[in-house]
């Protein structure tokens, strides 16, 4: 679905992309590559039924990366007219003609470029203003609060609704691109019981409008956590089974993505080097990257440089079988481009046959985690350490809140300790999995 709200049509945008690039050529670049792009968008957030941001957005730019042989240099402007393009096209250059070679730097393979890239279905545009922004923020606290006396604060709800177009081009021939949708909804809100005080939130993410929660059911399980959360204790330092809910259980598969990540690999700064056809995971997780799937939030024809990603299977019942690399890093290590420039697409953690519920009776007496705090991870060593909060767990049962801990291990031993995966898949981003249920990790409280 287009948008005719785009102030320039996807033709003149490649049309300025091959003006950028003849620019180039013409200059003395032996090679270039130019990202174009626009997008506008509207945010809204309310607190206490009044709005306290209202936010317009209208963006546009170019970005220009050329080569002199293996020297390489870049530039950007925000400025999308002729003169200013030129101007960024020369200040590139003139960057990469006072860098020093790079044997590894340069444009992908030829035979790797998606050539005849798919639709995916990614642009949404809502029809939306402000006023029903607003009206719709309001809704979704208003149903947030009414959930319990005791929620007499907020920290606010909000709407927010963005589209874009942008066009890839380089001096291989390739020139494509595709518009671009991402909706979301949010709110959290404050409840006070005594002198204590909690707060929680609830949020959805969707490439269609229609496909995000409804305003009044998000706002309801917004102040739902939150009431959860009063009476909240720390507890005595122990060590014992962890269930991640859905909604953080991702976390893992993120420091998992930035170990077998290229630039990790290549610098020797990773806890999985060498891990391909090594056991990584518990043989009950298995992960999938699926840049194809339509109206994913993760899905692209092609990466930042004009690679087609692969449907493949990266983790087979425990067992690493690739990395994510672009062109330079795939150099870098002697392999060959992933089409992961930018990042993965769409990681699907294939889900076990359990509901949280089920899981929640597997991990017997433990911890349950909702919340993580703090960036307590290194990825050189592995080692894992980061602020919790959620729910002490007894016969299976919620007993509980808890705050103020802290649960510790080493990643190696985590992602091996993985008991099973949920069947609750939140789909918020471009990883996708359930409840992570892992048999033994420290737990420091009191």
């Amino acid at each position: 679905m287009s948008d005719t709200r785009f102030s320039l049509s996807a033709e003149q945008l490649r049309a300025l992309a091959q003006e950028a690039l003849a620019t180039a050529t013409r200059l003395g670049a032996s090679a270039a590559e130019v990202d174009v792009g626009l997008g506008h968008g509207l945010d809204v957030t309310v607190r206490l039924g009044e709005v306290e941001t209202l936010e317009y957005a209208r963006d546009r730019g170019l970005s220009v990366t050329t080569w002199v042989g293996q020297r390489r240099g870049h530039a950007s402007t925000s400025d999308i007219s002729p003169a200013a393009i030129a101007e960024t096209v020369a200040a590139a250059l003139a960057i990469a003609r006072h860098t020093g070679e790079d044997p590894f730097t340069g444009l992908p393979e030829t035979d790797l470029l998606a050539w005849g890239a798919p639709d995916l279905d990614l642009c949404h545009p809502w029809a939306l203003d402000s006023e029903q922004a607003i009206a719709l923020a309001c809704r979704m606290e208003a149903a947030a609060m009414a959930v319990d006396t005791r929620i007499d604060n907020s920290d606010g709800a909000s709407v927010s609704s963005h589209v874009n177009r942008f066009v890839y081009a380089n001096s291989l021939g390739f020139c494509d691109g595709y518009d671009s949708s991402r909706h979301s909804l949010y709110c959290s809100v404050i409840a006070g019981e005594d002198e204590a005080m909690q707060r929680d939130d609830w949020y959805s993410v969707a490439r269609s409008a229609d496909a995000l929660e409804a305003a009044e059911a998000l706002g309801r399980r917004a102040g739902e956590r939150t009431v959860a959360r009063l009476g909240a204790r720390k507890i005595a330092t122990c060590e014992v089974p962890v269930l991640f809910e859905a909604g953080i259980a991702a976390s893992l598969i993120g420091h998992w993505v930035g170990a077998v990540s290229g630039s990790s690999l290549y610098r020797r700064s990773s806890f999985l080097l060498d891990s391909v056809g090594q056991t990584v995971f518990a043989p009950c997780v298995s992960i999938d990257e699926v840049p194809d799937l339509p109206r994913g939030l993760g899905s692209a024809p092609f990466d930042n440089e004009g690679v087609r990603p692969q449907r493949r299977r990266l983790v087979d019942a425990g067992v690493q079988q690739g990395y994510f690399l672009s062109s330079y890093s795939a150099r870098k290590l002697a392999l060959r481009s992933t089409g992961n420039a930018g990042g993965p697409h769409n990681l699907l953690v294939q889900p076990g046959d359990a509901g949280f519920d089920d899981l929640l009776h597997e991990l017997g007496r433990g911890l349950l985690v909702t919340e993580l705090m703090g960036q307590g991870v290194n990825l050189v060593t592995g080692d894992y350490s980061r602020g919790a909060s959620g729910f002490w767990v007894e016969e299976g049962r919620i007993v509980h809140p808890v705050e103020e801990i802290t649960i510790a291990g080493n990643l190696r031993d985590i992602y091996r300790g993985i008991r099973a995966v949920g069947k609750d898949v939140l789909v918020r981003g471009g990883r996708q999995c359930g409840s992570i249920l892992i048999d033994r990790m420290t737990v420091a409280g009191s």
